[in-house]
């Protein structure tokens, strides 16, 4: 059975269960009701920066126990779009099993999508997603998906994959499947700066508009990391119904560090 080591413990966050439990919870605590979603975009820094944006974010959602996991590739480890298929990832809190049938489901639907581990093995992005997923949900099984950057047409065939995947699953027992992309925004800018950049990919991101998202962060140099997971979770939503983008929280690093001259922006996003 595949195993997949924490990369990033006692760095992003609490190596320790019961530390990283309650820091969780802490961030979790904002009160407000909860909605079902189709997808989300989360920030996926250390949780004393990003944090309290992804904790504001999952206490507004109703995490289902499938979710689909989209992070970027930081590494340039693995294949261009890889999908861990089976076994298991190792978190302080316990181990969270892969849904193999729904990875297999995914990969028969889309060749792009390719079994390889290798891009998993120290990828953080989608690592710092699981605590809050997992505290929200404790049966939570995943399909861990890493993407490097890839041409529209590419992540208009893996989001209709998806779609088609979890349409055709929509009749069994199991639930609901949320899409988590996970991102960052704006990198090492002046807050003003990133503010008005950030600005302009949220707004499409709350349109529902994933080629305008690539198009508006090309054009200026928005260094979103995960623009490509984020526009694979708004083709999929949109072929699954989904109307609506909501920002549920933005925050910078500034926020944290007062350095207000090189900050990274975070965005918490729901759509449904």
């Amino acid at each position: 059975m595949l195993i997949r080591k924490p990369a990033v413990a006692g760095q992003f966050y609490p190596a320790s269960k019961s530390h990283l439990e309650n820091e969780v919870k802490k961030y979790l605590s904002v009160s407000g009701k909860k909605r079902d979603c189709i997808g989300v975009v989360s920030p996926h820094a250390g949780y004393i920066y990003s944090g309290p944006v992804a904790g504001a974010l999952f206490a507004s959602i109703n995490v289902p126990q499938r979710v689909i996991v989209i992070s970027p590739n930081h590494t340039g480890e693995g294949a261009a779009a890889a999908i861990m298929p089976e076994g298991v990832w190792e978190m302080p809190s316990g181990n969270i099993e892969i849904d193999s049938a729904l990875s297999a489901k995914l990969m028969a639907n889309c060749g792009e999508l390719k079994a390889d581990i290798r891009a998993h093995i120290a990828e953080h992005s989608l690592e710092v997603q699981l605590p809050f997923l997992q505290y929200c949900r404790p049966d939570l099984k995943i399909v861990p998906i890493t993407v490097s950057h890839l041409r529209f047409d590419i992540c208009d065939k893996i989001g209709k994959a998806i779609a088609k995947t979890i349409k055709a699953d929509a009749s069994s027992s199991k639930g609901r499947i949320l899409i988590v992309a996970s991102s960052d925004m704006t990198h090492y800018e002046p807050a003003t700066i990133a503010g008005v950049k950030d600005k302009k990919a949220i707004e499409r991101v709350l349109v529902l508009d994933p080629k305008g998202l690539l198009d508006i962060c090309a054009k200026e140099r928005i260094t979103m990391c995960g623009v490509i997971p984020a526009a694979i979770m708004l083709i999929a939503a949109k072929e699954l119904g989904a109307a609506k983008g909501e920002l549920v929280k933005y925050a910078t690093s500034g926020d944290i560090t007062h350095d207000m001259e090189s900050v990274v922006g975070y965005a918490g996003m729901m759509v449904y």
